[in-house]
Parts: structure tokens; sequence; C-alpha cells
């Protein structure tokens, strides 16, 4: 495995392996990397011929009271397991390569409607830091396959909508949620929990499954499965930012038209903020009468 913190170097590397044909598959992440990045890896080998993984910490998608100071970095054990997993190339550049004039100077790329609801509500701007690192990764690296996880479900169709408005002529691979038994969708954020919080930490996915398999049963009042969501997260100590019933492809209300519902809750534990989403495919045409919410 070649490391490489330089963009030209790596981009020189990255031109031979197009010379010779091979297909180039890229898993952008922030380090940390537990089970849910290696499968995103392992799901790039079976999609390509070279893989490349980066790792940043993208301070431009930290608002000024989130975690970024605190956020792990554990490159040496990332190296490992990344070796271990047949990677044949990682990216780790600093603040400087990646910004050069800094932030403030940095052209941003923006996704509207999408990045303005849900997690987009209550932290502005991140989405914009997202998309912004995740095109100028995609320019440098520039992959035919891109590996994203859907436990991130906004970020995933936000990713997806700049790459089909913005013509790049990359695909966009969605990996399903990797969890641990006890159902937690696996996240470099769940090290923050003490062990209390990390027992009641499975609820959230819970209750995301019980108000699927409401829908599934006919239950056709979207507004009280949400308020009753928030009421039973709330009671058994979390502290709700949202639970939503949302269309899958459009992240706006269910509708005639709704084939996927995505169910979507972001909730503090603690200092500790998680995120989930579980979906449910409907028949837009006989399910109508279990969709329409008053």
């Amino acid at each position: 495995m070649r490391t490489y913190t330089s963009i030209a170097p790596l981009q020189s590397a990255l031109r031979s392996c197009r010379q010779q044909d091979q297909r180039i598959a890229f898993v952008p992440t922030m380090g940390n990397l537990h089970e849910g990045h290696l499968q995103l890896v392992r799901r790039a080998r079976q999609l390509a011929d070279v893989v490349i993984v980066s790792i940043f910490v993208n301070p431009l998608q930290f608002g000024p009271s989130e975690d970024l100071d605190a956020y792990p970095r554990t490159l040496a054990a990332d190296k490992e397991k990344l070796f271990s997993e047949g990677v044949q190339y990682l990216f780790v550049p600093e603040v400087g390569e990646m910004y050069p004039e800094g932030m403030a100077l940095q052209t941003q790329v923006q996704v509207p409607d999408l990045s303005e609801t849900l997690c987009g509500s209550s932290r502005p701007g991140h989405f914009t830091g997202v998309t912004t690192v995740v095109s100028k990764l995609f320019n440098i690296v520039q992959p035919d396959v891109a590996v994203f996880g859907e436990k991130d479900f906004q970020q995933l169709s936000i990713i997806r909508k700049m790459v089909q408005d913005l013509c790049m002529p990359i695909h966009i691979e969605g990996v399903a949620t990797a969890r641990d038994t006890d159902g937690l969708a696996k996240s470099s954020r769940n090290g923050y929990l003490s062990p209390e919080q990390r027992q009641l930490a499975p609820l959230i996915h819970d209750t995301l499954v019980g108000c699927r398999d409401a829908i599934a049963c006919g239950f056709d009042n979207f507004l009280q499965l949400e308020s009753h969501a928030r009421m039973q997260l709330l009671q058994a100590g979390f502290e709700p930012d949202y639970f939503a019933i949302r269309d899958a492809r459009t992240l706006r209300a269910v509708n005639e038209n709704t084939e996927e519902v995505a169910i979507l809750a972001a909730a503090r534990l603690g200092s500790t903020r998680l995120i989930d989403n579980v979906r449910l495919n409907l028949n837009p045409v006989s399910d109508w009468g279990m969709l329409a919410s008053p």
C-alpha cells in the first residue's frame, strides 16, 4: 500500500493505473476506521482493479461548537486495517494541501433543498462542507466508482444528486449499514458513549424498526408515528433532533408517487450525536391508502 500526502504524486500514480485500463474505486473517510468502513473497502475491491482510500478530517464540515478537535485520529491502526484489506493507495492530506488559500477563500459546492432538511437544519453549513470536500476529492482521484455507507443516508442522497447535477462520470455505490449484534449502527462516534449509554444506544434502531413495521402493517398516521417515536426516545434519555418519515428518493414528504419510504432519526445521547435510518419498499398504487398522512 502506497501512502500519499500530496495531490500531484497521487495523481501521477493513478494516471499510470488508467493507462493500464484499470478501473479505480474510491472510499473517502475521516479515519478511525471500523468494520463499517472495511465493508466499504471490500465492496470497492469487488467493483474495481484499484482501490484508493482517503483519510481526511475535514474542518469545513464541522460547526464552531462541534467535535473537530476531539474527533478520534488513529492513523497507524487505520493503515494496518487498510493494508490487511488489500488497499493499494492511501491519501492522507493535511488541511493546507486541501485548502491552500484557507477555507474562507475556498470555492464551495452546495446542493440545494436536500442539504437544508433533517441534519442540514440542525447543522447549518455541514453538507456544504461535505459536498465541497467530496467534489474536490473526486477531482483529485477521478475514480470510476465511489463507495459510501447507507448509514449516512442523507449524505449519500446529496452526493448522488451532486454527481448527477455536475455530470461527474462516477458511479456512486451505497453499502448497507454495518451494525453490532444489538442493532447499533457502527460509527466512529460510538466510542464517545459511556458503558451505560452504549447499552441504551440500540433503542434508536429498535424505534426505527418499530415504526417501519407499523407502516408495513398499514398504520397510516405518519405524524402520530413520528411523535410517538420522538417521545419514546426522549423518555429513554435521548435528546431527539428529528424522527422523520420521508420519500427515500427526494427526502420530502411521502406522496402518491413514493416507491420507497426512508425513516430517519438523529438524537443525542449525552454528548454523542447518533444517526440511523431504515427503509421500506412500497407499491405506490395499491399501498397508497397506508401512505396518506393527515
